[in-house]
């Protein structure tokens, strides 16, 4: 049986009648539980039949609403749903209500061309999930598919943006807009004792409390990799002459933490090699070690060795995730141990702080790239690289970071294998 808080029950229930409903909030609020359940209570009503889930890779569409870890909108409606797919308009969720067959489209939307794929559809709703990754071309151009709408409304959720976030001046102060703010105390699922846990990480770092404890709109400070601008470093491609030379794996991961595998590919280009992060498996729900290490080894890297057209090198994961490399090995991936810098030394610097300066020295210089996939995208990256910061004595928060230490394992062999 579903348990919902207070407020999730209140917001759930709400009329539709502003255009934009806003979930913004802490992380693990329960915004996004409750937002799809308000989704899928719209489907019910609305005289609309066709439908949007927009995320910033259709993956993620459909892992955070279609499927929602088991309480998505294709578990709400059960048996009264199927997912199919539509020659030229892509997968959708055919969903039977007593307001007649809806159909409800989810795509990507964290690409510049994003909108090619709605372009020509008329649309009754749309969701967009962590909207302030979105392009801003695709949140408009969904605007638009709505114009036509008999019961049009759009709902959006994300964590708390920076205050000057070009998404709350060009949409949330443009549309006919209702927000709704969240906090860790709104998700019934979480005790007293586990808030106080995470209150006290958070207080390590002003910016952490302000923003993932208490879901307020916060500048980071301290950001460890400040030069990293998704403008120059994320490539829809390697460039056009860029002459592959050697894959490999490196991942993170433990039995209560995210799992993050990157796939990359070190390439000479104009007389310098450059590393270029060419997928990224992520996975932060309710798969177990095992399951994830299946996933791993019969999709995602049988998909990178299609995407690069080359075998890797090695797969190297972080020493202390040893669950994780016995699964693989099941699987029958042998792995190493990535190069985690704990032997590292550099004048004053040691550990740690030598594999940063490395990344840091290799976005500056310009040899760093991540390239976007529509199935194993660059959202995990982009939204840790905002977060990971150091604390007031300058020590890395040992938060957001897990997709932030299997780069820094990736680049730490690039480092120091093609330029040092």
């Amino acid at each position: 049986m579903i348990t919902y808080s207070d407020k999730q029950a209140d917001f759930i229930l709400l009329p539709y009648n502003h255009a934009l409903d806003v979930c913004e909030g802490t992380p693990r609020s329960g915004k996004t539980f409750a937002g799809t359940a308000r989704f899928a209570l719209h489907l019910i009503v609305s005289r609309d039949p066709v439908h949007l889930v927009v995320g910033f890779s259709q993956e993620q569409a459909f892992r955070l609403i279609i499927d929602g870890g088991g309480y998505g909108l294709m578990h709400i409606f059960g048996s009264d749903c199927a997912l199919k797919h539509d020659p030229d308009r892509g997968d959708f969720l055919w969903v039977n209500t007593p307001g007649g067959e809806k159909q409800v489209f989810y795509k990507g939307g964290g690409k510049k061309d994003s909108r090619k794929a709605i372009t020509g559809m008329s649309l009754g709703s749309v969701y967009f999930c962590e909207i302030d990754l979105l392009h801003p071309d695709m949140i408009q151009e969904c605007f638009r598919r709505t114009f036509a709408a008999r019961d049009r409304w759009h709902i959006a959720d994300l964590n708390p943006p920076s205050p000057m976030h070009p998404v709350i001046s060009d949409v949330f102060e443009v549309q006919d807009t209702r927000w709704t703010h969240w906090t860790l105390q709104d998700n019934p699922i979480l005790t007293p004792e586990r808030i106080e846990e995470i209150r006290q990480v958070c207080l390590r770092n002003p910016y952490l409390y302000k923003r993932d404890f208490k879901g307020d709109r916060a500048i980071p400070q301290g950001v460890i990799y400040d030069r990293f601008d998704p403008k120059r470093h994320v490539l829809a491609a390697p460039p056009d002459g860029a002459e592959a030379v050697e894959m490999y794996f490196t991942g993170d991961g433990g039995l209560t933490d995210a799992t993050s595998i990157d796939c990359w590919v070190v390439a000479r280009f104009k007389g310098k090699y450059r590393l270029y992060r060419m997928a990224n498996y992520y996975h932060d729900g309710n798969l177990s070690m095992s399951q994830q290490a299946r996933q791993i080894a019969r999709e995602f890297i049988p998909y990178c060795r299609n995407l690069t057209q080359m075998r890797e090198s090695d797969v190297q994961i972080d020493p202390a995730c040893k669950a994780l490399r016995m699964e693989l090995e099941l699987c029958g991936v042998q792995t190493s141990g990535a190069d985690n810098n704990a032997h590292d030394i550099k004048g004053s610097r040691k550990g740690i702080d030598v594999g940063i300066e490395y990344l840091q020295s290799a976005i500056t210089d310009g040899l760093f790239y991540l390239v976007e996939d529509d199935r194993y995208g660059v959202e995990a990256f982009l939204r840790e690289v905002e977060l990971y910061v150091v604390d007031d004595h300058g020590v890395p928060v040992d938060a957001h970071n897990h997709q932030m230490d299997s780069a820094r394992y990736g680049n730490n062999y690039f480092y120091k294998h093609y330029v040092l």
